[in-house]
């Protein structure tokens, strides 16, 4: 069966920009299945229902799991392969003596379920986690540029990493949206009185993504809407 995983920053990104209704009709017409770990339902629910700020964003991705719009899988060989990545990813940069934590669970237990469902892609907002698959040498100066300290690399573990997620295809939120801009699924909110068109609300569309958090450059939301 076809399969998308999702970690929690993409859904957190869709929800709060109203977006997260887009979910359903993309997963009918993606015709599989779209699976959230246990560790991303921590962020997404269990935290959320602790602070009042972020309960109403909770109930929503709930409803979505009650739904079977999004399921929570659980498998023994996808938490050990987590807790390995876990290791590797964050003994990987060094500064002084300490280690820089490079990854957090959640997402490194969806890329593991990537890897271990041989899914078809997985959705991924933050930036560092997808510049350490595919850029860690940009990364380890980006870090260095930022604290002004020499950043020692690991690059046994580096490569071990990306070894066991060299197959996994990382998407953004981003890109899910405009499949949906494709499928019309965003002309409802084309309107007379905004006198705008379907591309301004694409447009509109990717820049609230990314001020919640996606990492996509001005350049790439100009290339999408103009290919668009």
């Amino acid at each position: 069966m076809k399969t998308i995983g999702f970690d929690a920053g993409p859904i957190i990104s869709l929800a709060t920009n109203n977006l997260l209704w887009l979910l359903e009709p993309l997963k009918k017409k993606f015709g599989g299945k779209f699976f959230i770990t246990p560790a991303v339902r921590r962020e997404l629910i269990d935290k959320p229902f602790e602070m009042k700020r972020y309960e109403f964003e909770a109930f929503q991705v709930a409803k979505l799991i009650d739904d079977n719009v999004l399921e929570v899988i659980k498998n023994a060989k996808i938490f050990k392969l987590r807790d390995k990545l876990l290791e590797l990813a964050n003994h990987s940069f060094r500064i002084g003596g300490d280690w820089l934590r490079i990854v957090h669970e959640g997402e490194v237990e969806v890329l593991a379920a990537d890897a271990v469902l041989d899914a078809d892609a997985t959705v991924v907002d933050e930036r560092t986690v997808r510049m350490f698959l595919e850029a860690p040498e940009r990364l380890a100066t980006l870090f260095e540029r930022r604290i002004h300290e020499k950043v020692h690399v690991n690059w046994d573990n580096v490569e071990e990493f990306r070894n066991y997620l060299k197959n996994v295809d990382i998407i953004r939120s981003t890109e899910l949206v405009t499949v949906a801009y494709e499928l019309g699924l965003l002309d409802k909110f084309v309107t007379k009185v905004a006198c705008y068109g379907r591309r301004r609300v694409l447009d509109a569309a990717l820049w609230a993504l990314k001020v919640r958090g996606c990492a996509i450059s001005k350049k790439e939301i100009d290339r999408i809407v103009e290919e668009e």
